[in-house]
């Protein structure tokens, strides 16, 4: 079974959704010594099954398949509905056709999805928003899978620890994309990186993973010398020209523009964090549906403003660090980080 120790270079290119994770990505980075990740929150299980068959056909080195742990939902009432669809259609932005409706299921079936996972199986299988039952953990262990989940704070480590998966990912404040609490209606600590590691090793003794804006090797050294066994990186790789980032993203994060990132619920119905824009500024204290039914009700916007290449209506998930960002291929930038850590 997989372990940390195993790695060239302490690593985990982060899961993340939308196709920003490509094969490419992915064996790039296991084949520069790291961890490959897909993030397979909303794909379909033959999707999936493509997709780890490719990078598999690309590296020997390990992959990492991430899941969303969804929490049952109830359709909306025709007010709540209302409201929502009221917000949206008052943003000053033409959309082609009008929004759908979601409609039961609001997510797949992980059931379903795992069935690709066992038909190609990776080294490491990673969940988000809580935790996988233990009927899944004990199968991905017996067919050689290590398991690992995200915390936030403290009494999520141990709770994953308890429930006998491998290692946890500890999610500080300042990480990109969706904020992994594992109850969104609960006071969120919001827990900086380093202060979370720190608790994590004192109060378990699973391997942590260290996750929060992390960019270059400096801090990579430094999330291991508050004992992490590795880092879980994400915004750092989506400049490399094997990323799935579209051009309009890219250049923001590329910017000198300088603007802030902020936790925003508009576009998914769940607090994330992405670069501040006119859809997070416009949205903010509006109604909005529950997750994911929201993300599915403001994906034809965020489709629309990928074609039009319009940065103020993208879900420009990001870490605190981002203007950190470099535009190079994956095994200059893992040669790059590995530099820098040997001079911490």
């Amino acid at each position: 079974m997989f372990e940390f120790s195993q790695l060239a270079v302490p690593i985990v290119q982060a899961p993340m959704a939308g196709g920003l994770n490509t094969p490419q990505l992915a064996a790039a980075v296991a084949n520069a010594g790291g961890v490959g990740s897909f993030g397979f929150a909303y794909t379909r299980a033959d999707k999936i099954a493509a997709d780890l068959a490719k990078t598999r056909a690309l590296t020997q080195g390990p992959i990492n398949a991430n899941f969303f742990v969804f929490q049952p939902v109830e359709s909306p009432s025709k007010k709540v509905l209302a409201s929502a669809l009221q917000a949206l259609s008052e943003l000053p932005l033409e959309v082609s056709g009008e929004l759908v409706i979601p409609t039961s299921p609001f997510f797949p079936d992980l059931e379903q999805q795992l069935d690709a996972v066992w038909a190609h199986p990776p080294e490491i299988l990673t969940f988000h928003f809580g935790l996988p039952s233990s009927a899944l953990i004990h199968s991905a262990h017996s067919k050689g899978i290590c398991v690992g989940v995200s915390a936030t704070n403290k009494e999520e480590g141990t709770a994953i620890e308890k429930s006998g998966a491998d290692f946890i990912v500890a999610q500080g404040i300042e990480a990109g994309g969706h904020r992994g609490i594992f109850d969104p209606l609960a006071c969120d600590s919001e827990l900086p990186m380093a202060d979370l590691v720190k608790q994590l090793v004192d109060a378990t003794t699973l391997p942590i993973v260290a996750a929060g804006g992390l960019m270059t090797g400096q801090e990579i050294g430094g999330a291991i010398d508050l004992g992490a066994a590795a880092v879980q990186m994400g915004t750092a790789f989506l400049c490399c020209e094997e990323a799935g980032t579209s051009a309009t993203y890219r250049q923001m994060l590329l910017s000198k523009e300088g603007r802030n990132t902020v936790y925003t619920s508009g576009f998914s119905g769940r607090r994330a964090q992405g670069i501040e824009n006119q859809f997070i500024r416009l949205m903010e204290n509006k109604p909005t549906l529950a997750f994911p039914i929201q993300n599915t009700l403001t994906g034809p916007i965020r489709k629309q403003a990928n074609v039009d290449n319009d940065p103020e209506y993208q879900s420009l998930w990001a870490g605190r660090g981002y203007a950190k960002s470099r535009s190079m291929p994956v095994s200059e930038l893992m040669q790059v980080l590995q530099s820098e850590m040997e001079q911490f």
